[in-house]
């Protein structure tokens, strides 16, 4: 590992620890060089899961897409980045029982259920965006949605008639 201080190549491990519920390792390293310490992070090498986008091309799964939507739901309310990152490492985790390719439509309802678990207003507030809401009914619809099912979960995935619109979680992005 390259030395961010004075670019050394030379550094040794001086602390271990899992990270992210276990889903990574932290190491605390310090180069030879200069003995300036630094954090690295390893991960399992995720296999390369492709996304069908509703528009019906594909794209290669990126992680950080989930994250950021997730965290825009978020904003203002008491979920931390913590809570955040556990969120997308659970959708990741169940994610991998899936065959590539995904639909965005599956890795939205991921989502939305973790989020619905965690905070019903910023389930909303991705709801909002990962169905396309053009109408404040629809929001209205998706209050009742979670009033009627007070364990978090709806079953609200793709072909079962409740938001089969426009479901890419990510779509604002690469469209604009």
């Amino acid at each position: 590992m390259r030395c961010p201080a004075c670019g050394n190549l030379e550094d040794r491990v001086v602390d271990s620890r899992a990270a992210e519920d276990g889903s990574s390792i932290r190491r605390r390293r310090q180069c030879e060089r200069c003995n300036a310490r630094f954090t690295t992070f390893e991960r399992l090498d995720e296999v390369s899961t492709l996304v069908v986008k509703r528009d019906g091309r594909t794209a290669p799964f990126d992680r950080e897409r989930i994250r950021s939507g997730v965290a825009a739901a978020c904003k203002g309310s008491p979920v931390d980045e913590v809570t955040v990152d556990a969120i997308v490492a659970r959708v990741v985790d169940r994610l991998s029982a899936f065959t590539s390719p995904v639909e965005s439509a599956q890795i939205g309802a991921l989502v939305l259920e973790e989020l619905r678990r965690i905070d019903r207003v910023a389930a909303v507030r991705f709801a909002s965006v990962y169905k396309a809401f053009s109408d404040p009914l629809d929001f209205e619809r998706e209050v009742q949605l979670m009033s009627d099912d007070p364990g978090g979960t709806d079953g609200d995935g793709p072909g079962d008639g409740a938001g089969d619109g426009p479901d890419d979680p990510g779509a604002q992005e690469s469209e604009r």
